[in-house]
């Protein structure tokens, strides 16, 4: 294996040596390559004599492409789409007319990621799947810096590159630690997450109800507790209720209470355990809505761009359009969140809060940050500030939150229709989607129970107040069941039909399940493979509106349009 490494500096650009200490007049490197157990791990420090300027570090080898190979594309952030792409693919661009609005929900706003035909990106890890096995290159440190991997197939090259722009550091700095491996899928992530070595997940698997997908802004503390009796009417052995956006008066504002929580949210939590659940409340931390409190007043807690200007971090008509984010390092602005944590936790009495649009953090990093350094900064003041407590990460870039967070959306959120079909036309790869989502389900699968648990996003059975048919939404639930250890739902279940409740009790039959792979065989079909209860498995998805056709062992299997289909598996 060899790399050619480029490291940007001051006005400068050198070449450097693997398995090398490498002196320059201003720093020196330590470059070190080690290989073990058919792996390889690439780590490099660097020692500035003086205050230096990092502009660039570049790692970049020939990749041998063949027309069948297929890469996968890790997304920026948990919306982000990630899945494996053919040859043929190109991944979506956001339209110009949308950046104003979406750039920092992606990575649009990074210029240098090649986005040409035949370029394809990923952050913190990504492979080649080559056959049966996979190439795999995974950043085993995001802590100091993002790393992003970049495949030219017009080139035969990948690049491992650092998000390391304009970094002034005077002091050593470990900007480098990369796990390199080749082999079978199951094998390599094995290794892979054993050498990261992050803290064992301690937090259990839950199945419960959230407020947002059937209520949206539009709840109350009559609708909270009528739908937690319904659980217990049910007798359906569901874990926690929790309490997503709307409670509040002004996203930003999470201590001043909508009139419709009349008795406060400390009130509703103890009702919640009172009928036996456990209760959980949304939150997002580092932005806030200029109807706030906050935007009006406290506008020296808001992050600047280099022209000193309030930094938009994205648009929604919930919250009245434009949302601005925080300045984190703002010792203000985290004494604020560690007194809101301990009202919601302590006083209150929450067990989870799930954290929202937390890549607006690391959006504008001072000279001697990183973007990588930031997020990591912000998931460790989280962290400990929500102490025993459960995180569910949302919005976040996903290496910042492995073993930081107890549970981690993975994909979009999902849609009451198929597919959004204005976001997908502006290139938004962030959007609102059931298609989008369950991509990403079916794409970071291997993350699930290794650094966090799971959550693909909810299930929904109802009639009412949805455009997904029938099919749909058991494809939703099979493959969110099978991938996700932590399984919502929106529906308000005292209207379910008899079948409604037994497809609902499904989750229960199937959650435990041992995955053994996740096949794409062709775009948006796949083959789901998995023990349970001493008897293996496959289920089949056809994530597309045409009639498909998949082989299993010696039989042919037919999918009607969305279509998902569980088989004995004697293959």
């Amino acid at each position: 294996m060899s790399f050619t490494t480029t490291l940007s500096y001051n006005d400068q650009s050198v070449l450097l040596v693997p398995g090398k200490m490498t002196f320059f007049d201003e720093l020196y490197v330590d470059y070190k390559v080690e290989t073990k157990n058919n792996s390889t791990r690439i780590t490099m420090m660097i020692h500035p004599k003086q205050k230096v300027t990092l502009k660039k570090l570049t790692l970049e080898r020939s990749c041998n492409f063949s027309p069948a190979d297929r890469i996968f594309c890790n997304g920026f952030q948990s919306w982000s789409e990630s899945r494996e792409y053919r040859a043929d693919e190109r991944i979506q661009k956001l339209m110009s007319l949308a950046k104003s609005k979406l750039q920092y929900y992606g990575d649009t706003h990074f210029d240098f990621i090649k986005r040409d035909k035949g370029h394809f990106h990923s952050w913190t890890y990504g492979y080649v799947r080559k056959g049966k096995k996979i190439d795999f290159i995974g950043s085993l440190n995001e802590r100091t810096a993002f790393t992003i991997l970049q495949y030219d197939r017009n080139k035969n090259t990948v690049s491992i590159e650092k998000e390391c722009e304009s970094l002034e550091i005077s002091h050593s700095f470990p900007i480098l630690d990369i796990f390199i491996a080749e082999g079978q899928e199951s094998w390599v992530f094995n290794e892979y997450f054993n050498a990261m070595d992050t803290p064992p997940i301690k937090a259990p698997k839950l199945t419960g109800w959230t407020s947002w997908y059937n209520y949206y802004t539009d709840i109350s503390e009559e609708i909270i507790l009528k739908n937690a009796d319904a659980f217990v009417e049910k007798k359906a052995p569901i874990d926690i209720i929790q309490i997503d956006d709307g409670y509040q008066k002004y996203i930003g504002d999470w201590l001043q209470i909508k009139s419709s929580f009349p008795n406060g949210m400390q009130h509703v939590a103890q009702q919640i355990k009172s009928k036996g659940f456990k209760a959980g409340i949304w939150m997002a931390p580092f932005v806030c809505e200029t109807a706030s409190d906050i935007f009006k007043t406290k506008q020296h807690w808001l992050l600047k761009d280099k022209d000193g200007n309030p930094i938009k971090a994205g648009y929604t008509p919930l919250w009245g359009g434009w949302f601005y984010a925080l300045n984190f390092y703002n010792k203000e602005v985290q004494d604020y969140l560690m007194g809101v944590f301990k009202i919601a936790l302590e006083k209150w009495g929450y067990d989870l809060v799930k954290l929202d649009f937390l890549y607006a953090a690391c959006i504008q990093p001072p000279p001697n940050k990183t973007r990588g350094q930031m997020m990591n900064d912000a998931m460790e003041f989280l962290r400990r500030t929500v102490g025993n407590k459960w995180i569910l990460g949302c919005g976040v870039p996903l290496g910042a939150a492995f073993g930081k967070v107890d549970y981690c959306r993975i994909g979009a959120d999902i849609h009451l229709k198929w597919e959004h079909n204005f976001l997908k036309f502006i290139g938004n790869r962030e959007r609102v989607s059931t298609i989008l989502a369950l991509r990403s389900v079916l794409g970071r699968w291997q993350l699930n129970g290794r650094v966090f648990h799971n959550d693909p996003d909810v299930i929904l059975l109802r009639d009412k107040n949805i455009k997904l048919t029938s099919t749909q939404q058991f494809t939703v639930l099979i493959i969110n069941t099978l991938l996700g250890d932590l399984i919502f739902t929106s529906d308000y279940i005292a209207e379910y039909s008899e079948e409604q409740y037994a497809e609902f009790l499904n989750i229960y039959k199937w959650r435990n399940s041992e995955i053994k792979s996740v096949e794409l065989v062709e775009f948006d079909l796949y083959l789901i493979r998995f023990r349970n209860d001493n008897m293996n498995w496959v289920c089949a998805c056809n994530l597309t509106k045409k009639t498909r056709s998949v082989v299993i062992g010696k039989q042919t299997v037919k999918l009607e349009g969305f279509e998902s289909m569980i088989l004995s598996d004697k293959g």
